[in-house]
């Protein structure tokens, strides 16, 4: 049997809120006739969301959101159970384009991304793929700055459901899911302790929270670097280290990006830094580390472990960069826990079954509350838990001026 096989029967063991949805959806049919273009890293939790949003009747079409992150096996098993699949494991930039393209071809009426790659390129380069299209929900922080950038400038043709903002999604994806992942691929790549050394955090958003978080309970000591005044006075009240990027790169053993931006760790950095040094991004682009700086000013560069690069630089230090500088807990790892993405794809398909049943005019838009609430029950229920629920007496009273 194909490995990816193997690997989406284990998840599906553990996403109990997506069988939920397809038990109570399934029979409804919601998103019959439809064709769903998916851009997100391909692997096992990824094909058992486009299994269901099958089963709940679309046609998917399906690709990669990143070169590195698709899994070749399960994007295999997903042909072979039926769906149609552009995507390959690639470290050419050209093939990841040209299957985007592919899924546009197929003029979806909703698109499931995870980046913006697919819907940007419609709006840039494909605009005939506009034509049927009725929305997106899109998964990423970086994915919803870009969309609201295209807003802005009145180039957005279609809603966009902000999946990444409900509570359900980034408050746990983000936070758990992005901590525990990132130090989980950092240590199978690295076989490295934590323990003991210092961890330099580049950004403190929910991503970036996580990612801290983890590392002191791994023993880290902890520095986060912010140019949010707002972000940089929390991680000081939760009890984390801040201080510039330029005085952070003379003290870390471990640099981990998360801010969604460009060049946040570049050649001045570079220079200062530790002998041995082990540099990862986090963030959904390749751009945080500033791979090209590092490139230039390297004497040497070999492969130091499978996933691991080796820079010499001519002062004699050497540079350990992770998965090219691309996500490093997709590109050179398995991603976010099953359970986490349970969560988060549950907003997803629920989250298109809403663009189905409504026609909204080109914009950004927040998850609607319900969701968001019925997501956190199924949850709670899933792992056995009650909560309390408001008497008519307290209700009146949180009512009543």
């Amino acid at each position: 049997m194909n490995s990816g096989h193997v690997k989406i029967d284990w998840v599906y063991r553990f996403m109990p809120l997506l069988k939920s949805i397809e038990e109570e959806y399934g029979p409804q049919k919601p998103l019959k006739e439809l064709r769903i273009g998916m851009s997100i890293h391909l692997e096992a939790k990824t094909a058992r969301l486009a299994l269901l949003l099958r089963d709940l009747g679309a046609e998917v079409i399906v690709t990669g959101s990143n070169p590195l992150s698709t899994q070749d096996d399960v994007a295999e098993a997903l042909r072979e159970r039926g769906l149609t699949v552009y995507a390959k494991r690639t470290e050419d930039e050209r093939v990841y384009m040209d299957n985007i393209k592919k899924v546009l071809t197929t003029q979806p009426h909703l698109i499931l991304d995870d980046g913006a790659d697919l819907t940007v390129t419609a709006h840039t380069e494909y605009q005939e793929a506009l034509k049927n299209l009725r929305g997106v929900s899109e998964e990423t922080t970086t994915g919803l700055r870009r969309f609201r950038a295209l807003h802005k400038k009145g180039l957005l043709k279609v809603p966009v459901i902000a999946v990444n903002d409900a509570f359900t999604k980034h408050l746990f994806d983000n936070r758990y899911g992005t901590g525990q992942s990132t130090w989980d691929s950092i240590m199978r790549n690295t076989n490295l302790n934590v323990a003991g050394k210092i961890a330099v955090v580049c950004g403190y958003g929910w991503c970036g929270k996580g990612i801290a978080m983890r590392a002191r309970g791994l023993g880290a000591r902890v520095i986060v670097t912010e140019v949010d005044p707002v972000k940089a006075l929390e991680a000081v009240m939760d009890g984390f280290e801040v201080m510039k990027i330029s005085q952070a790169a003379k003290l870390g053993d471990f640099f981990i990006t998360a801010t969604g931006n460009t060049k946040v760790i570049s050649e001045k950095e570079f220079l200062e830094m530790k002998d041995g040094a082990i540099l990862a991004n986090a963030g959904h682009f390749d751009v945080e580390v500033d791979v090209r700086a590092l490139e230039r000013i390297c004497v040497e560069k070999y492969e130091a472990r499978p996933n691991v690069t080796a820079y010499r630089l001519a002062n004699g230090k050497v540079l350990y960069l992770l998965a090219q500088g691309r996500l490093v807990n997709l590109a050179a790892a398995d991603g976010h826990p099953v359970e986490i993405m349970d969560l988060s794809f549950a907003v997803q398909a629920l989250s298109l079954i809403h663009l189905a049943k409504t026609n909204l005019e080109p914009g950004v838009y927040p998850v609607p509350s319900h969701i968001d609430e019925k997501i956190a029950r199924m949850k709670l229920a899933s792992m056995k838990i009650e909560i309390d629920e408001l008497s008519e007496e307290q209700r009146s009273y949180l009512e009543n001026y």
